[in-house]
């Protein structure tokens, strides 16, 4: 079986992009936004602002913003460690969107304010009953959802598949037994014993003789 060519380039292509897209969306953005109202847009489906964010995804532990840098890190890692083995397509773009929205949160942590490793993340994308978002907290999301249709599918990093243990074949009942029919299957060595029960005529013989041995 051919081995399947690596996917790493598609990975990094994926991650780029998404990183392209949140980088240039926050700087326009936070050039723009800074001292302008909520724009609703979609008939308030769809409004962009302008929030900082010192926390994870969606707000989420806004005092844990060194923790939230060290994962981060450690998920960027993680995912270029992996892709020397990546050899499926869907792998490839799972990480990759993770990759590049992880890298884009990152760079904000690293170098806004109000500090090193301590930056608040941009957050713009504000949906009706939905925390405020970026381009890297939708594609992390992205991501999770593909990660969760590939396992359910049993795809792997490298594009196979886990092969089912193949189960012995059952005798079918309905199928009749050759053995028994064939002439040519060898019998048994030794017969099997019969009864030693004697006959009603050999009781009544055996009576008789008995009887003229008596009389002579």
């Amino acid at each position: 079986m051919p081995t399947r060519p690596r996917r790493v380039g598609l990975l990094l292509g994926v991650a780029a992009f998404v990183l392209a897209a949140d980088v240039i969306s926050k700087a326009i953005v936070v050039s723009q936004m800074a001292d302008h109202a909520p724009i609703r847009l979609l008939g308030g489906l769809l409004t962009i602002t302008l929030t900082r964010n010192g926390g994870a995804a969606f707000s989420i532990g806004t005092s844990m913003t060194i923790v939230f840098t060290a994962i981060a890190v450690g998920v960027i890692v993680y995912i270029l460690r992996a892709a020397r083995n990546l050899r499926s397509i869907g792998w490839a773009i799972t990480l990759g969107l993770l990759l590049g929205g992880a890298t884009g949160n990152l760079l904000d942590r690293i170098f806004r304010a109000p500090g090193p490793f301590q930056g608040h993340v941009v957050d713009w994308i504000q949906l009706p009953d939905w925390p405020v978002f970026n381009l890297a907290d939708a594609s992390i999301v992205c991501a999770g959802v593909l990660v969760v249709l590939l396992a359910l599918r049993g795809i792997r990093l490298d594009g196979t598949r886990p092969v089912p243990e193949a189960s012995s074949p059952q005798p079918d009942p309905s199928e009749p037994d050759h053995h028994t029919s064939d002439p040519d299957y060898p019998k048994p060595e030794y017969p099997e014993s019969q009864s030693a029960v004697p006959s009603p005529a050999d009781s009544a013989d055996r009576v008789a003789d008995e009887a003229d041995d008596r009389s002579g």
